[in-house]
């Protein structure tokens, strides 16, 4: 099981600093490694790492991508960026079998649910999406590329504030359980990718019993 620790920055309000927000993040915290294959079918390893820290209301994620081919074809928040070439964290902050999936495709579109398990996922309100913070080095605009190997990043500033269910928790020292993906289920070289193995016959990110370990400074 993967254990990580989640610096705290100094600084008021990530979102609207972000720029700040981002350089801290870049000088002060470490790159880690995505890049467990956990289903023989499924062979692809795109190169992805990432960084994380936290402020006293914000999460800061930083995704590096390398990939054949990144697609971005879903534009709406709440739709199915999976299919996209995309990056994700799912947390549950009081390790109690209820988390949070964040998903981003590579044009920065965010889905966000709820739930103890795949199935009957609660989605967020989009007001609340919308507060999540992401910006992508791809720009915006849709893209679909072919015979191309690039390079991108996506910077992601959650508040803590959109987790709603959570609203009384204290994240100082707080010990919760997460695990860190890249996917792409209707990309040219289809992958499943995770930060902690998951030891199940078929690619499922929902699996709680194989989050890893997060502690919060």
């Amino acid at each position: 099981m993967s254990t990580l620790s989640v610096k705290k920055l100094d600084m008021a309000d990530a979102c609207e600093n972000y720029k700040q927000a981002e350089i801290l993040l870049e000088n002060t915290t470490e790159k880690i490694a995505i890049q467990t294959l956990n289903w023989k079918d499924y062979s692809y390893l795109p190169k992805v790492y990432f960084k994380i820290a936290h402020t006293n209301n914000e999460i800061i994620l930083k995704y590096y991508v390398k990939e054949k081919n990144p697609k971005a074809v879903e534009i709406q928040l709440n739709g199915d960026v999976y299919k996209d070439s995309c990056v994700e964290f799912f947390i549950s902050p009081n390790s109690d079998g209820f988390y949070y999936n964040f998903e981003f495709n590579c044009i920065g579109i965010a889905h966000v649910g709820y739930g103890n398990n795949r199935f009957n996922r609660q989605l967020l309100d989009i007001d609340y999406v919308k507060k999540v913070k992401s910006v992508s080095s791809l720009g915006t605009k849709p893209l679909d590329l072919h015979n191309y190997d690039k390079e991108w990043t996506i910077f992601i500033v959650i508040p803590k504030k959109v987790m709603i269910h959570d609203k009384e928790t204290n994240w100082n020292d707080l010990h919760a359980k997460s695990n860190f993906y890249k996917c792409g289920d209707e990309t040219e070289e289809i992958h499943f990718v995770t930060w902690n193995p998951i030891k199940t016959s078929n690619p499922d990110y929902h699996r709680y019993e194989f989050f890893g370990d997060v502690v919060f400074q």
